[in-house]
């Protein structure tokens, strides 16, 4: 095995005193020999790599991942989502119920760990909060927790019911499970498609405003607060998002919460050709809420970036937007279509 030199990489290992260091790592025989400042080497067999402006990691983990197994394996299988993770340099990944049947109980939890062994990438599912991710009643969630199961939320639907997540958050509270809540009042996005603003007037097309999500945002912090409990918010989207969760961490609250990659890079404005690879849930927001984004991620605010990974067969996208399938950005940039 050839020596290998990895050159001026920004380190991001937590547990490593160069965390956030520009450094070379010089690995021999597989296996990290030094880590330091100008490394040089005398055997003219390694090779040399330089990571000027690059990252290098043991390995990143995505909290919001959703793969079609099982039930959806056209769209993508167990295999083909590892080994798509692992492309892209992610070693662990929490998997969204987003499946048929859903995640809703310790037999689809047991499945997803059974099927996962010996894969490159760890994987850690998501139980549902409701049966069959119905909002109606509360799914085995402390069962699905000794299955192997990390946190709890019914993916991309909010729950509606007040009450519903209220005992969701009292009941996770007795084993220190971790609600978390896609943010969504359905009464005031109907359904509409993208963001309510200039664009969607423009567009001529109907909009989904971000008090949609902050409606809810505020709703669930206050049962939060009332339970004691933790609670963690999903891709959220909004300037108004992120000062609530900035508000009620300082306030105590034991609240976290992650925003998709896409709302970093992209705003409602890359809507305007009607490309249905902008369609995403929550939708892209303006400028201003792109920059609120960035701000909470600077102050601690925003916990972490996630992918949102979520793959569709070619032909749910190159359709017209209207009805065209939620696609997102890949967790790698090898793979199959997203």
């Amino acid at each position: 095995m050839k020596n290998l030199l990895i050159q001026s990489a920004k380190i991001l290992d937590h547990q490593s005193p160069f965390n956030g260091k520009i450094a070379d790592v010089l690995i021999h025989d597989g296996k990290i020999s030094e880590i330091g400042k100008n490394i040089s080497v005398s055997d003219k067999s390694t090779i040399i790599i330089s990571a000027k402006g690059q990252v290098l990691s043991p390995g990143f983990f995505d909290l919001n991942a959703n793969f079609g197994e099982p039930g959806l394996e056209t769209k993508e299988d167990m295999g083909t989502g590892c080994m798509t993770a692992a492309a892209g340099g992610f070693t662990g990944l929490a998997l969204m119920p987003n499946t048929q049947p859903p995640i809703h109980s310790k037999a689809e939890v047991s499945y997803l760990i059974s099927k996962s062994k010996n894969n490159l990438v760890d994987i850690y599912p998501l139980g549902c909060i409701s049966h069959n991710r119905e909002g109606k009643e509360l799914a085995e969630m402390y069962d699905m927790q000794q299955s192997g199961a990390i946190a709890f939320t019914d993916g991309n639907r909010p729950v509606s019911n007040a009450g519903l997540m209220s005992r969701a958050l009292l009941y996770t509270k007795s084993f220190n499970g971790l609600i978390l809540s896609y943010a969504e009042d359905q009464d005031i996005a109907g359904k509409a498609k993208m963001n309510e603003g200039l664009m969607s007037t423009y567009l001529g097309m109907k909009g989904n405003p971000s008090l949609a999500e902050e409606l809810m945002i505020s709703r669930d912090l206050y049962l939060a607060e009332y339970n004691d409990s933790r609670i963690h918010f999903s891709t959220i989207s909004s300037a108004g998002s992120v000062d609530l969760i900035r508000k009620a961490k300082k306030a105590g609250i034991k609240v976290s919460c992650d925003v998709a990659v896409h709302h970093l890079i992209f705003t409602e404005d890359d809507l305007e050709g009607f490309d249905s690879n902008f369609k995403v849930k929550p939708p892209l927001r303006t400028k201003k809420d792109q920059k609120a984004l960035i701000a909470g991620l600077k102050d601690g605010t925003i916990d972490a970036i996630v992918s949102q990974h979520s793959p569709h067969e070619i032909e749910f996208k190159n359709v017209e937007f209207e009805i065209a399938s939620y696609p997102a950005p890949r967790t790698t940039s090898h793979g199959r279509g997203h």
